[in-house]
């Protein structure tokens, strides 16, 4: 019977640039160290979330690369490996591998909107030429493609095709995964303001932007569930569920990286076409951040 990359928490890391644009290796080291010191269970290195899509592949396989060597068996790392081009997610996927990456994260290719038979392909092709498990990500609002639960059900029997960070918003989909894979496919919540619901419906866990800030929070909130305490574990849903909106006003990784920035904790600014968080929605990620305690009240 096959087991779960990880359970809990695992924060999707921003990737930290400097001021002329490179990656921060310095304050790559010190996110990493504080989300392990915080509790978490797993950590996904390049993915989305790290701005992945605006790296050459030398950058990207560098990355990754100083990611496994600094976490060094501290916890799990999940490398992200995506691509709209199947050679390419092949080639990062043996990388990783390569780097001793224990896990790989795989968004559904973009823009080109294969077909059900499409995706299938594409993830098998992947799968057969690694020994890694695959996390597949499927965030259609994002990449114009959606899974069937049915997919989902033939790529579950693919042994490297561990199971799938799901960002639809559909909790039908997640129920009738769930009815038709079983434990032969594993689900993480791939939104946080629907990480409670969907562990109610067997998901392990969350792939997390919040953990970013709230590495804690999202710890507290996953193992409460895991212990199946969903009580409680919906009041945290709730409590912050301001933040977990404001940290999504536009698109991420911005509003995450601006709120570094008023922790007074930056990780430099954005490779574009992403630019800074509007005036209006960085005062809505501001008062948001009070009300869950990452910040002070701002005095008159």
């Amino acid at each position: 019977m096959r087991e779960p990359v990880f359970t809990g928490v695992c924060p999707a890391l921003v990737t930290p640039f400097d001021e002329k644009g490179a990656i921060d290796y310095d304050r790559f080291a010190q996110l990493i160290d504080e989300q392990i010191a915080a509790g978490v269970d797993a950590v996904c290195v390049v993915g989305t979330t790290g701005e992945s899509t605006t790296m050459t592949l030398r950058e990207h396989i560098a990355a990754v690369d100083f990611c496994v060597r600094r976490i060094n068996h501290r916890v799990k790392v999940i490398a992200g490996a995506g691509s709209n081009d199947t050679s390419t997610a092949v080639y990062l996927s043996q990388h990783a591998e390569d780097s001793g990456a224990d896990a790989l994260l795989h968004v559904t290719p973009y823009y080109n909107k294969c077909s059900q038979a499409g995706l299938i392909r594409h993830y098998e092709h992947i799968a057969d030429r690694t020994e890694l498990p695959i996390i597949l990500y499927h965030v259609p609002s994002r990449t114009g493609v959606s899974f069937t639960a049915e997919t989902y059900a033939v790529l579950s029997q693919n042994p490297n095709i561990n199971g799938v960070k799901e960002a639809s918003g559909d909790l039908s989909l997640v129920a009738h995964t769930r009815r038709l894979c079983g434990d032969d496919f594993f689900i993480w919540s791939g939104n946080d303001d629907q990480v409670v619901p969907m562990m109610a419906l067997g998901a392990k866990g969350v792939i997390s932007v919040a953990a970013n800030i709230t590495p804690r929070l999202m710890a507290d909130m996953t193992h409460l569930c895991l212990d199946g305490h969903f009580e409680e574990a919906a009041r945290l849903q709730l409590e912050h569920m301001d933040l977990i909106d404001a940290l999504f006003s536009e698109v991420n990784p911005i509003p995450v990286k601006a709120a570094f920035d008023l922790m007074g904790k930056g990780v430099g600014g954005l490779r574009l076409p992403l630019c800074d968080l509007s005036p209006t929605n960085r005062e809505r990620l501001r008062s948001a951040m009070e009300r869950s305690g990452l910040l002070p009240p701002l005095r008159e």
